[in-house]
């Protein structure tokens, strides 16, 4: 290999890795129960999951692709272990339908390749990337955007898996690698350089296709082909693996789930054959191999595999879970989750109240987030970024899962008041999660004044850390309130909210004076702005939380009701609220001047 064709193949792992994290990171935005349930439902049985992974993978032609995808819904909580298992399988047996189309558009000549390319991945890739970049450009709607980085992610991965391939196409002519190729009879030799040169290559696919390639040499046997291909299936499961390099402890187990299952294979299938081989000497071992003959053998080798470890994919999975250990900090702030128990919600009283504990976790850990995002913007700690990521997920993932239980709640019969429970609690995740996403958002700002050396004046600093110091405390009171129950406590979230409104409200008339009087620069600016939305949405957010709270204790005005009447003074001592933290917060800022 030339230096140019080693530096493409380091750019072909380059943009697939790009495309599989864009398109991950897509799925978890447009992931919903929706999707869920039909994900659920398609692979709901093995017999499913395998067919789905079957189809799937002989569309897209690359069982790589497939399972990819599959640690993407599993990372995204979209769908379980034993459910990836059998998809997985599925797309190992999806993959040598590969090697028919090469045998076909060999056969069948000009017009039958024509015919075919159309379902070739480059065209696919073609079609998905034309897609995607049409959505992005014209759709308005978040989601549809979202979409169109999926395909637009899909397209990127499919082109880097062609270009590694492509990028050690040269290999396919040179002699002395032919030479090399066929110039060996040890099986586990043979099994070696599939692996290996199959991990180079990052495609099952297009290793089996050059095998087909090289046969027309009449070079090649059974006797050194098989253990190639037994080789090439454990060697496809590298980009697989790599794929589950920073997903969840669920992400890993199912992106290490498919070399597990390709050893598994090979060794159940090379037990079988070359016992059987050793008794009873096969003469066809050593016949010459075709382009025919090697696809079939794929065929044969691959399913055979598949539908006997089909029956053990339970075992599979509690094997995985002893391979890749729960992690325990993931484990310790997911583990009020386990109170959601399907038994409970035929009885809603314990079904709730398991909600709200589960809630307080949910709760806890979103003002986790917040105050170590506002850290940052003081002192930026790579560590601290990746808690604020890490537990962002984590939120959301609280979110799905109480919000999937609650709305399975609302199926049982339960009484006035647990229903308007089950109502507020579903207003007050999405609020919870709101908040830990502007928790993010605030981190990556962090992260973009380090990178850029943003410097804020010293007036606007000054405005900031007072700014912060309001959003620190009124996230506190609404979580302390909604933990303790206590509606009087919430009564207070309001009036600050009030007073954090005229701050974010003189702050940016202020900012416009400084640059209008060159103290501050544009850039500087934008991020200026930016960190006061999300500190404004996230005080908004507080409120709701507060009013969901007065509301379950009081039991009486609806949303629109109590929110009005606690903005009016003199009710719940509004104002002796609202002097109370303008004393504190906003006199602090009438000091400074521009």
């Amino acid at each position: 290999m030339s230096l140019a064709d080693i530096i493409k193949l380091l750019g072909g792992v380059a943009m697939f890795l790009f495309g599989m994290s864009l398109m991950g990171d897509s799925l978890k935005k447009v992931a919903g129960n929706k999707l869920e349930l039909i994900l659920y439902r398609l692979s709901g049985t093995p017999l499913r999951g395998i067919l789905l992974g079957t189809g799937v993978t002989a569309v897209i032609q690359s069982s790589s692709a497939t399972s990819v995808m599959v640690v993407g819904f599993v990372n995204s909580m979209m769908m379980k272990l034993r459910q990836a298992l059998a998809v997985i399988m599925g797309a190992v047996v999806g993959t040598s339908i590969t090697g028919w189309v090469i045998c076909l558009g060999n056969v069948g000549g000009s017009g039958t390749s024509a015919a075919l390319e159309l379902l070739s991945t480059e065209t696919i890739s073609a079609v998905a990337a034309i897609a995607g970049i049409l959505m992005r450009m014209i759709c308005k709607r978040k989601s549809l955007m979202h979409v169109g980085d999926i395909l637009m992610g899909f397209a990127v991965l499919m082109f880097g898996m062609k270009t590694m391939s492509g990028a050690v196409s040269a290999l396919h002519d040179d002699p002395g690698f032919i030479s090399f190729l066929t110039n060996f009879n040890n099986p586990l030799l043979g099994i070696l350089l599939g692996i290996v040169f199959t991990a180079i290559l990052q495609s099952a696919s297009a290793s089996v296709g050059i095998l087909q390639a090289l046969s027309s040499t009449g070079l090649l046997t059974l006797e050194q082909t098989l253990p190639m291909i037994l080789g090439i299936a454990i060697g496809a499961s590298v980009p697989v693996v790599l794929s589950g390099i920073g997903s969840s402890v669920e992400g890993r187990r199912a992106a290490f789930s498919y070399p597990v299952i390709e050893i598994l294979r090979v060794i159940l299938f090379a037990t079988v054959f070359y016992g059987l081989n050793a008794v009873m000497h096969f003469s066809f071992m050593g016949n010459t191999v075709n382009m025919f003959s090697i696809a079939l053998t794929n065929t044969l080798f691959r399913v055979s595999t598949v539908a006997v470890l089909a029956w053990f994919i339970p075992l599979i999975e509690k094997l995985m879970l002893k391979i890749v250990p729960a992690d325990p900090q993931e484990t310790a702030e997911t583990e009020d989750m386990k109170r959601l128990e399907e038994r409970f919600l035929a009885y809603p009283t314990l079904a709730v109240e398991q909600t709200r504990l589960t809630m307080n976790k949910m709760a806890e850990l979103t003002e986790r987030s917040m105050t170590t995002a506002i850290a940052l913007l003081d002192q930026y700690d790579p560590k601290g970024y990746q808690e604020v990521e890490s537990l962002e997920g984590i939120v959301d993932r609280y979110e799905d899962k109480i919000g999937s239980y609650l709305m399975r709640l609302t199926g049982q019969e339960m009484t006035e008041t647990q229903n308007k429970a089950v109502s507020q609690y579903l207003r007050t995740i999405t609020d919870l999660e709101r908040i830990s996403d502007h928790a993010l958002n605030i981190a990556q700002r962090a992260e973009e004044i380090r990178d850029k050396k943003v410097r804020f004046s010293d007036k606007g600093s000054k405005e900031m850390d007072v700014l912060k110091s309001a959003i620190t405390e009124i996230l506190h009171i609404s979580v302390e309130s909604f933990l303790s129950g206590d509606s009087e406590t919430a009564y207070r979230v309001e009036p600050l909210e009030q007073v954090i409104d005229v701050i974010c409200r003189r702050m940016k008339e202020k900012h416009t004076a400084r640059l209008q009087k060159g103290k501050c620069t544009i850039m500087n600016g934008y991020i200026f702005n930016d960190l006061i939305s999300d500190f404004e949405r996230v005080s908004d957010h507080c409120s709701n939380i507060a009013i969901v709270q007065v509301e379950l204790e009081d039991n009486a005005l609806d949303v629109h009701e109590m929110s009005g009447a606690m903005k009016q003074e003199h009710v719940h001592q509004f104002d002796l609220y609202y002097n109370e933290f303008a004393d504190r917060y906003l006199k602090r800022r009438d000091k400074e001047e521009i």
